[in-house]
């Protein structure tokens, strides 16, 4: 019973990669994640999109039904910083997980096919990987360079922990998904993000309260790369209890590592007049239903394998 658990340290990690260059951001991943471990970490949470960048303010040449070869080349740069998944990029993650001893979540830039994805990573401290998800609706401009996910990767894995999952930036905005996640009966809710807006950490104490789970957010911090005093994403993460408590941040204007004492038992505290999945929900009235099967466009009947 998640009541019996002990608790632990949880660390949520703000700061920014190495722009352009994924083998020195993996390097920084294990600089960063020594450091939490050193603090005492099980889980350490890296924001949205970490390996492989979040291009803030790049167009990629695009103007309705317009694209530039300049912008095509923009892609392409941004296209060669993306990591398979798995390959050799997650094996390097899988190693630092190991190394520290801790359960990761980390935002990435998947490439399959031609497609990127705005897709986070879950390893456990033996250094394998426990899964992903893809973010179901990349928002605004993002739709130009990422594809969508599907509901094959509404992932809640059962951990020593807690029962752990993630949702994306501004996936936290559809309520469904929310829904769905809770009936999962997902505990630590992580949610990775480059939303520095001041609206963001009352979002993540509302989740946290409405789910009575634990909410680690990670947002990046990162200034201009030919401009040291511009900074492009200010931070603003956040540690917050099943009673919408901040635990710690949010922190804004620096790199930083915050990290906060999670006692499980909390979460059945919360339970006991607000299960919004269970005693608190009305089935009777209100219905969800989430298709988690993968979305092939080709499937081959002849053969045990699919085609994406």
């Amino acid at each position: 019973m998640i009541g019996a658990n002990p608790t632990f340290v949880a660390s949520v990690v703000q700061a920014g990669p190495v722009q352009g260059d994924t083998p020195q951001t993996l390097g920084k991943v294990a600089e960063l994640a020594a450091d939490a471990a050193r603090k005492g970490a099980k889980l350490v949470v890296f924001p949205e999109a970490f390996v492989g960048g979040y291009p803030k303010g790049t167009q990629f040449g695009t103007t309705l039904g317009i694209r530039t070869p300049e912008g095509r080349e923009q892609f392409r740069q941004y296209f060669d910083g993306a990591i398979g998944v798995p390959g050799p990029a997650t094996e390097r993650l899988g190693q630092i997980s190991a190394k520290h001893g801790v359960h990761l979540v980390i935002g990435v830039i998947e490439r399959e096919g031609g497609t990127l994805y705005c897709t986070v990573l879950f390893f456990n401290p033996g250094g394998e990987p426990l899964g992903k998800h893809r973010k179901l609706t990349p928002t605004a401009l993002e739709r130009v360079i990422w594809g969508q996910g599907d509901g094959s990767t509404l992932s809640v894995f059962d951990t020593p922990l807690g029962k752990l999952g993630a949702v994306v930036c501004w996936e936290n905005y559809m309520p469904l998904l929310r829904t769905a996640m809770y009936a999962k009966g997902i505990q630590l809710y992580c949610a990775p993000t480059v939303d520095d807006r001041d609206s963001w950490a009352p979002s993540m104490r509302h989740i946290a309260c409405e789910g009575r789970c634990f909410v680690l957010s990670a947002c990046q911090f990162l200034r201009q790369v030919d401009r040291s005093d511009q900074v492009l994403i200010r931070g603003g993460s956040c540690i917050v209890s099943p009673f919408g408590e901040l635990l710690a941040g949010p922190v804004f204007g620096e790199e930083t590592i915050l990290t906060a004492e999670i006692d499980p038992a909390e979460i059945i505290r919360g339970k006991f007049d607000l299960d919004v999945t269970g005693h608190y929900a009305r089935p009777d009235v209100f219905q969800l239903r989430v298709n988690e099967l993968p979305q092939r466009l080709v499937s081959c009947d002849a053969c045990d394998t699919d085609a994406k």
